[in-house]
């Protein structure tokens, strides 16, 4: 990009472009145009004012969907990140914490910026409040990028000049691992969905086993899935709660060969239950089978929940489990059973 290819309608389209999430760095045209018009080649207000625009146009976008569909656009956002679930929950907290207000300064902020939107609408937010103080915070950002252009305006020729060459290199050494990264991992996932295709598990058969002597571990699978809030009590009894985050930092965990690993989560998706065998396999623990259908399954088939908690010490002891200190504190307690 270069200072003749700079347009006013270039930055509003660049900053409705990332407000919409597409990969543009606005800020390079808001900087860029910041300092052309210490040139006089552009009008500092008008830049403002579209930078403004093109806030106002995508967070008014973000904002619809939030309102109509409720916390799944939030969830959807969040699941392009390492962690659904924490993405998510992180949001939510910043939200209840600071209320309508953050969106002053959300935009300075990696990752919340995007979310903001969607979660204010799902929230029930008025539109004039939101519309309100995203104006006030669109107006901060944009002129705080624009005046730092115009400060810089004696380095712009250089500055872009030394964008680009570093915006390649950029690209080379940062993109290139994480694509291979990505196709790593959604390979890994890919395989683990095909192996844990072969090792399912119907409820009347859990059902059966949970009744025998067999030594049967049943791990909760609702932590891994970003549109669970955590907090539901119902689960299979007998069954672990397990923190993904803390299980993927964990030490080996010592299983006895007798001991059978079910998941299930709340939806009864592969790619949770996958998700959560990675991680297991990171740790030792490799042979597991999956419950068609999850809780959702158990349940239309009219088997029990449970709606208290056990002792993590109790679980242990019945399935004769080493696990480490880290990965004791990780575990959930599970849950007793009751009809």
């Amino acid at each position: 990009m270069s200072s003749s290819e700079l347009t006013y309608s270039g930055v509003l389209l660049a900053v409705f472009g990332n407000q919409i999430c597409l990969p543009i760095p606005s800020l390079v045209f808001l900087m860029a145009a910041g300092a052309l018009s210490a040139r006089g080649g552009m009008h500092p207000g008008i830049i403002i004012l579209l930078g403004v625009c093109g806030c106002l146009a995508g967070d008014g976008i973000w904002f619809w969907i939030g309102r109509n569909w409720g916390h799944k656009a939030t969830r959807l956002l969040c699941r392009f990140s390492s962690d659904p679930r924490a993405c998510s929950r992180n949001a939510h907290d910043k939200f209840r914490r600071h209320g309508l207000p953050i969106l002053l300064v959300a935009k300075f902020i990696p990752g919340l910026d995007g979310l903001l939107p969607p979660l204010s609408g799902a929230e029930g937010v008025s539109i004039p409040a939101f519309f309100a103080l995203d104006l006030v915070g669109s107006l901060l950002w944009s002129g705080f990028y624009v005046v730092l252009g115009y400060l810089c305006a004696n380095e712009l020729d250089l500055a872009i000049t030394r964008a680009g060459h570093f915006g390649t290199v950029l690209g080379i050494v940062v993109g290139v691992p994480l694509v291979v990264y990505a196709a790593w991992r959604g390979l890994v996932l890919w395989r683990m969905m095909q192996t844990l295709r072969l090792r399912r598990i119907t409820p009347p058969m859990l059902a059966r086993k949970l009744k025998s002597s067999r030594k049967v571990a049943v791990l909760d699978l609702s932590s891994f899935e970003p549109d669970s809030d955590g907090e539901s009590v119902e689960a299979i009894p007998g069954a672990f709660r397990v923190d993904p985050s803390q299980l993927r930092r964990s030490e080996h965990i010592s299983i006895p060969d007798d001991v059978q690993i079910v998941l299930y989560s709340s939806s009864g998706r592969d790619v949770v239950s996958a998700r959560a065998a990675v991680d297991l396999k990171r740790v030792g623990v490799d042979k597991v089978w999956v419950l068609e259908g999850g809780l959702k399954e158990w349940r239309r088939k009219g088997f029990p929940v449970a709606k208290t908690l056990e002792e993590r010490e109790a679980v242990a002891s019945r399935y004769g489990v080493r696990l480490p200190e880290l990965a004791t504190s990780q575990l959930e307690p599970s849950v007793n059973e009751q009809n």
